[in-house]
């Protein structure tokens, strides 16, 4: 158990915007949870990296951030739900309990969640964390925690 959270702890790439696909289909391969946390700096592509995982999940129509409704759900061709969160609006964590938060990640659908330190108290504690930063040359690094 301890090698494998090692090897979880350095799983980094970097991409160009033109990699996005393979960077979310790496993601979603890569990934030993549900529920996805997507932290990194405003502009880090955090809602374009989860939109091209939603679009590989098999979602058809746009989507968005839900930065004033906190959650969008969408359903894949095959029926599956996924929620997407943004929590950079919120307040106070009571904000997230109010909205039944631990319902959403009891539900096992995928749980994508932007801005997930503002609610840091109601993660379920096998949260896949990814980490999203800026290069000087413009390319993004992943790394998934």
């Amino acid at each position: 158990m301890l090698n494998q959270v090692k090897e979880l702890a350095i799983m980094k790439r970097s991409y160009q915007l033109s990699e996005l696909s393979e960077i979310a289909n790496w993601v979603l391969k890569s990934s030993p949870g549900r529920v996805l946390l997507f932290k990194g700096p405003m502009g880090s592509g955090k809602t374009t990296l989860i939109k091209e995982i939603t679009h590989q999940l098999g979602v058809e129509h746009v989507t968005s951030s839900p930065t004033f409704s906190l959650v969008n759900e969408y359903q894949s061709k095959q029926g599956e739900t996924i929620y997407h969160f943004d929590f950079y609006r919120i307040e106070k964590e009571e904000e997230a309990f109010d909205m039944g938060i631990e319902e959403y990640f009891d539900s096992d659908a995928w749980c994508f969640v932007e801005w997930p330190e503002k609610v840091e108290n109601v993660l379920p504690l096998d949260s896949v964390v990814i980490n999203l930063s800026i290069n000087q040359d413009n390319t993004r690094t992943l790394e998934i925690n």
